[in-house]
């Protein structure tokens, strides 16, 4: 089994030691191993569960939702309201994702008028 410095999962997930010391704080991130000398041993599941909050945090997931999610993973009992949170959860994305189309459609608008212009003005 692979295990990994706090400055290696670090490097790894993407996120700084201060924010794996925070997640591990607030409950977001399960207790990580420690080592016998009371050093943070992060392992490939501990690596994989960041990547999936690196994932929420990227897709907007207010950090008391991720505090939530967090709490209900120590729990086997909370699949079912686990898998709730990220279905409301995957309902906000889309609805960013709806509307950032509409604002990528009146960009292309406006870049499209600005074309115009610019061609207009050069003939």
């Amino acid at each position: 089994m692979a295990t990994y410095t706090p400055a290696e999962a670090a490097q790894r997930s993407g996120f700084t030691i201060d924010t794996l010391r925070y997640y591990e704080r607030e409950g977001i991130l399960p207790q990580v191993a420690r080592s016998a000398g009371g050093h943070r041993v992060y392992s490939d599941a501990d690596l994989s569960t960041l990547d999936f909050l690196q994932c929420l945090r990227d897709t907007g997931m207010p950090i008391e939702r991720l505090r939530r999610y967090g709490e209900m993973c120590q729990d086997p009992a909370t699949m079912t309201d686990r898998a709730a949170l990220l279905r409301e959860h995957a309902a906000d994305v889309d609805a960013q994702i709806a509307l950032l189309t509409r604002r990528r459609a009146r960009l292309t608008e406006k870049i499209a008028w600005y074309d115009e212009q610019i061609g207009d003005v050069a003939d």
